[in-house]
């Protein structure tokens, strides 16, 4: 199920090519020479005075050095005028877009969690029948609970099984502050894709937990947005869930969503939110089914960013 697709279409701005004009963005954000602009990297540096245009297609030149600007910033470059700022959101979209083709997941064969369990000698094979039974007859649960219920291993043994299938650690909660780790995604991610943020270790390392699966799409989309390491790990179910609903009920980032009709239309809208938010830093990931933009209003200090002084967006284009 598309992620967009689990809020109200209400809370959902759509956008098609008829209803964006990118010239109509840039002459409605009139630049005025001398005037002060948010998204300036430090006082008295105007980086549109001393470097060149991001966009390798740029062509004006010498003309940029007398443009009152010092924003937006997308990906690390600045760029001298909207239509630059289109062409490099239209070049990064093309990237993201086309990566869910061209890599796609490596599907690997796990050991199925039952005999995992009976390898390491926890179950006996009569005991593993029963809960594949009473898990047929009732047709919902996990196995690893209906062996719980059965008494046949306990829970830190399921999720030691569950490390063993998956190749990763088992992580604890200790010093988990959900107030101070929701600038690290979107609270409609950590819903959806069942994630859960524990920690950040050394100002380099962000652990990630998850209750019985990994999502290697969502970490790498992380350890690339926020430039950090990502490690994950499983979490106990029976702390795992009010952790997870703690965090869920956390004050988080704003957040827009954005449903085009189309990906030139898609290019236009964030064009149009980057020229009139100027931010320091953008950066465009694509996470499953749809495209995550993160907006840096302030310069980040540390390896966290000040939850007041970014803004999410999370895209999808129409299938026709």
């Amino acid at each position: 199920m598309p992620v967009l697709s689990r809020y109200p279409s209400g809370e959902t701005q759509r956008y098609s090519e008829a209803a964006l004009n990118l010239a109509e963005a840039a002459e409605s954000l009139p630049v005025e020479a001398g005037s002060h602009r948010r998204g300036r990297v430090a006082a008295g540096v105007r980086p549109g005075l001393f470097e060149t245009c991001a966009n390798a297609n740029c062509r004006s030149g010498w003309l940029h050095l007398w443009r009152s600007r010092s924003a937006p910033v997308f990906e690390g470059g600045w760029s001298c005028s909207a239509a630059c700022t289109a062409a490099r959101i239209d070049v990064a979209l093309r990237r993201e877009m086309d990566a869910r083709g061209s890599a796609p997941e490596i599907h690997r064969h796990r050991i199925p969690l039952g005999l995992t369990m009976m390898e390491q000698g926890w179950i006996t094979s009569a005991q593993l029948r029963r809960a594949l039974e009473a898990q047929k007859a009732a047709g919902c649960g996990r196995l690893g609970q209906w062996l719980v219920r059965q008494s046949a291993v306990s829970e830190q043994q399921v999720t030691r099984a569950l490390g063993l299938q998956w190749r990763s650690p088992v992580l604890g909660l200790e010093f988990h502050d959900p107030e101070g780790l929701t600038a690290l995604l979107p609270r409609l991610f950590v819903d959806a894709f069942g994630a859960l943020p524990l920690r950040v270790a050394v100002g380099k390392i962000l652990y990630l937990g998850f209750e019985d699966r990994l999502d290697p799409v969502l970490a790498l989309a992380v350890e690339r947005m926020m430039r950090l390491r990502v490690e994950s790990g499983l979490v106990r179910e029976s702390i795992f869930r009010p952790a997870h609903t703690r965090m869920l009920s956390a004050k988080f980032p704003p957040v827009e969503l954005i449903e085009a009709i189309s990906e030139p239309a898609l290019v236009q809208a964030l064009t149009k939110r980057l020229e009139k938010c100027r931010p320091v830093e953008s950066r465009l990931i694509r996470v499953h089914d749809c495209l995550w933009l993160r907006i840096w209003l302030r310069p980040q200090r540390g390896p966290l960013p000040d939850a007041g002084s970014i803004q999410d967006l999370i895209c999808s284009v129409c299938a026709r």
